[in-house]
């Protein structure tokens, strides 16, 4: 009962953390490893789990979804399921090793991306002197790749966005983050079809039970929190976790 109620609070802190700004991979990825499961059993779980919390954050702020740049959105949540979906094919026809190698860089690359993507945003901004928009193709070619990423491994991926709306369309972060949130619903919606199908995600069945109601509970307080919490204490220990995680990974091996 410890464990689940473990894992119970993992998937509530994965679920509001990614409604609020995202990080929820660093909180539920390493749960689930640390109880016996492969790097790449707790990918598929961890995400699988967080769908529900996502569609959940996505929905409360449904009122307040607006397109990104001239994209529409459909053109762009289509291309987010399109991604997420090459993304997770990837993941289960590689070697699982090529994960296993891969995922402290993964996670290397998203806790980089979670310290300094504000500096880099404004950084490359800077550099390109951009203040207006970068083109809706350029934003849906980013937004494929972006997705891609979600589907294989998903740290950070809600960061990434924010980043790269933020940089070439010079969206504010608030208000881009309802449409943050439902990408992020799209693109694990379409990968966690495929995991249900033909991944060990439901090797597990009770974690992945667990997690998705604390998942649920999660996303729905940190989409109606988001406003309110201090973002940048909440920033801090997101950032914390991140290193840590990273740090252990390549310790291990």
């Amino acid at each position: 009962m410890t464990e689940f109620l473990l894992v119970l609070l993992a998937g509530a802190a994965a679920g509001a953390l990614n409604a609020i700004g995202g990080g929820g991979t660093f909180v539920a990825l390493p749960a689930l490893v640390a109880f016996g499961l492969s790097p790449v059993t707790a990918n598929v779980v961890s995400r699988s789990a967080l769908v529900p919390g996502a569609a959940v954050s996505a929905w409360v702020c449904r009122r307040e979804l607006a397109p990104v740049g001239g994209t529409s959105t459909n053109v762009l949540t289509g291309i987010s399921v399109l991604g997420g979906g090459l993304g997770a094919v990837l993941l289960l026809t590689l070697p699982a090793t090529s994960f296993d190698a891969a995922a402290p860089w993964l996670l290397a690359f998203a806790t980089v991306v979670l310290t300094c993507g504000r500096r880099l945003s404004q950084a490359v901004g800077s550099a390109l002197g951009r203040s207006g928009d970068i083109g809706s193709r350029a934003v849906l070619i980013g937004q494929f790749l972006l997705a891609v990423y979600g589907g294989y491994f998903g740290g950070a991926v809600g960061i990434l966005m924010t980043a790269l709306w933020s940089t070439g369309l010079g969206l504010d972060a608030a208000a881009s983050n309802p449409m943050r949130l439902a990408q992020l619903a799209a693109v694990h919606l379409s990968s966690t079809v495929l995991f249900l199908i033909a991944s060990p995600a439901l090797s597990a069945p009770l974690l992945l039970t667990v997690m998705t109601v604390g998942a649920v509970a999660g996303g729905f307080a940190g989409a109606h929190l988001a406003r309110r919490l201090p973002a940048r204490l909440l920033r801090g220990v997101v950032v914390t976790l991140a290193v840590s995680t990273t740090v252990l990974y390549f310790l291990r091996g």
